[in-house]
């Protein structure tokens, strides 16, 4: 199957969800490159951006149930096929 590099950019704005993000992530650990987290305080908000390669389907998939979580946004960035 083929696969995509894709870039997460997670904005977290209630913490209450860190859980079921991080559990989100874990789930999908075999595809992730790498992952970097920032907290800014003056904003009271976190930053993560998730690199993947992986199917386009589960880049998919996993973007959306992240931005089903409250006080989370996404968006994805796909490098070219």
């Amino acid at each position: 199957m083929d696969t995509r590099v894709a870039v997460l950019a997670i904005i977290v704005t209630d913490n209450k969800h860190t859980d079921e993000l991080n559990d989100l992530l874990h789930e999908y650990a075999d595809c992730i490159i790498g992952r970097m987290g920032l907290p800014y305080r003056q904003k009271d908000l976190n930053i993560i951006t998730v690199v993947l390669d992986a199917p386009q389907d589960k880049i998919n998939t996993l973007a959306g149930r992240i931005g089903r979580l409250d006080g989370v946004e996404v968006k994805t960035v796909t490098a070219p096929a």
